[in-house]
């Protein structure tokens, strides 16, 4: 199993298309927008998905939501990286329990595909995903009381992380029930079974 968990796009183009060991002319990658579609300014992910292309890599978008399971399953047969953006995470985790999207995966990782998240995409491969909003509680939850995610890896993630979170992130630590790793954009942990790898500048670490 490969997981690629990123902060953002950049670290993608520089180090995780690569980490997949797929050269981008065998790469097809099958872009999930979910989390996104509920977003106010949807012009960051309109560049985000046109900064892809622009380099050259094949992709084809689905918003699980309201999908049967034979269609997500039809859909990635002839891709080989799963890629779920970022966006609202809470919409997001709500959406993958509702279209049974947590059991697709792993059927699609036991067929040897690559998992790549970027932000809210990295988040709900936690054990939970309530970091994502530690910095903003207007967040809609769509609902979402139980912050239950697909526990992938023993951590969890904060994600675009700059340097003047610090405070509030060392208080939140405190109440927190698993490990913490920080990701800045341009950051990313490599996941290949039960082996991490963080990848990029010097990772943060807050006691």
């Amino acid at each position: 199993m490969k997981l690629i968990l990123a902060s953002d796009l950049s670290f993608l183009l520089k180090y995780g298309y690569n980490l997949t060991g797929i050269s981008k002319s065998e790469m097809k990658i099958g872009y999930v927008t979910t989390a996104s579609k509920v977003v106010r300014d949807k012009t960051f992910f309109e560049k985000v998905e046109k900064t892809i292309s622009e380099n050259g890599y094949d992709f084809e978008k689905i918003d699980i939501e309201g999908k049967s399971k034979n269609e997500i399953l039809n859909f990635f047969k002839n891709k080989n990286v799963i890629h779920i953006e970022g966006g609202n995470t809470f919409y997001l985790l709500k959406a993958i329990r509702e279209s049974g999207f947590a059991e697709i995966l792993k059927e699609l990782l036991s067929e040897g595909k690559v998992y790549i998240g970027t932000s809210a995409g990295s988040y709900v491969m936690c054990p939970t995903i309530e970091v994502s909003d530690w910095n903003d509680e207007t967040v809609d939850r769509f609902g979402v009381s139980d912050f239950t995610a697909l526990n992938y890896v023993p951590f969890v993630l904060k994600v675009h992380y700059k340097d003047e979170m610090a405070e509030i992130v060392k208080e939140k630590i405190k109440i927190l029930k698993y490990p913490l790793r920080i990701l800045r954009d341009g950051q990313g942990i490599l996941v290949e079974n039960d082996k991490y790898a963080f990848i990029g500048d010097e990772e943060v670490k807050l006691d």
